[in-house]
């Protein structure tokens, strides 16, 4: 295999230089974000972990952590009862558009802002203190260490979180979640606020390209039954209304969030992750989208490749 920890420095010189995009700035807190900083992480399936640039700089998850409350939602009520609350159809829309079915109110995937606020909602707690120690300790078992909150970017994004706000009151008016509008607003913020770093986002992409365990610790994260369900909206909807050509061009399930993450899993191989806050149209990472492209082709990792040897 190509020496990873030499092809991502190689692909970290290339593209540092990148000035393209900018840094989110309506969320207040993130608009704070060094340009500069630029990182790539790489953690095999079998706990190898590679790393270069800043990959210790703590940075808000953001919409990236949509994938792992959607596998806590489907184990605490399983995939039927989260289906009819919430579709899996990619829509070619903003991550944040206002869209929901005219019958059913259903949002049209768990990885747009309407659907990740119904998903927790469905996500099992007598109140949001418990729903938040429950989110603290599945984090925990997927980078293996203990995960905080940002209270600084948790306050400045409930201050100008309008749109989410709006969203949350037409879920409630259309019955599609039951708890209390600002509890459940509430919820939705404190995952994105989430502190991690480009190691971390690795290693839990790398927990579901290990069915569901993390392959530093050896602890089960998610049940092997719903980490293919997790994978397949990631594959069709996790880059918003780039999807399509994310899967043309990279072909991995992933996701993407505004403070400049990106990660992909490369089923039973590695999860991949790169952190740069500099931002395209759509709010994806410049640098993260070159990495992910160049690494797709140099290890073959797009889910349609045929570069391994012929098994007949």
């Amino acid at each position: 295999m190509t020496d990873l920890q030499v092809l991502i420095e190689e692909l970290h010189s290339q593209f540092k230089d990148i000035d393209d995009g900018t840094v989110a700035s309506y969320i207040p807190e993130l608009a704070k974000a060094n340009p500069d900083w630029f990182s790539i992480a790489i953690v095999t399936s079998d706990g190898k972990v590679y790393s270069t640039g800043d990959a210790q700089q703590n940075f808000t998850i953001q919409s990236a952590s949509k994938p792992f409350t959607y596998g806590m939602a489907l184990e605490d009520n399983g995939r039927d009862a989260v289906l009819s609350r919430v579709a899996v159809e990619p829509v070619g829309k903003t991550f944040n558009a206002i869209v929901l079915d005219e019958k059913t109110g259903r949002p049209p995937n768990p990885m747009m802002n309407a659907g990740a606020i119904v998903i927790g909602d469905l996500i099992h707690g007598e109140h949001i203190t418990e729903k938040l120690n429950r989110l603290l300790e599945t984090f925990k078992h997927y980078t293996g260490h203990n995960v905080h909150m940002d209270a600084p970017v948790f306050t400045s994004e409930r201050l100008t979180s309008y749109r989410n706000r709006a969203i949350t009151n037409l879920l409630y008016a259309s019955g599609t979640i039951t708890g209390e509008i600002e509890a459940v607003l509430d919820f939705y913020i404190q995952q994105c606020s989430m502190t991690i770093n480009t190691i971390d986002l690795a290693t839990m992409a790398s927990t579901l390209a290990n069915r569901g365990i993390n392959p530093c610790t050896g602890e089960r994260a998610l049940e092997e039954t719903y980490v293919r369900d997790v994978l397949s909206v990631m594959y069709s909807c996790g880059m918003y209304d780039s999807s399509g050509e994310w899967a043309y061009r990279v072909g991995m399930p992933a996701k993407s969030g505004v403070s400049g993450g990106i990660f992909a899993v490369a089923p039973n191989r590695m999860g991949i992750a790169v952190f740069s806050p500099l931002l395209d149209e759509r709010g994806h990472s410049v640098r993260g989208l070159k990495v992910f492209e160049a690494l797709s082709e140099k290890l073959c990792l797009h889910v349609f490749d045929c570069c391994y040897p012929s098994q007949t």
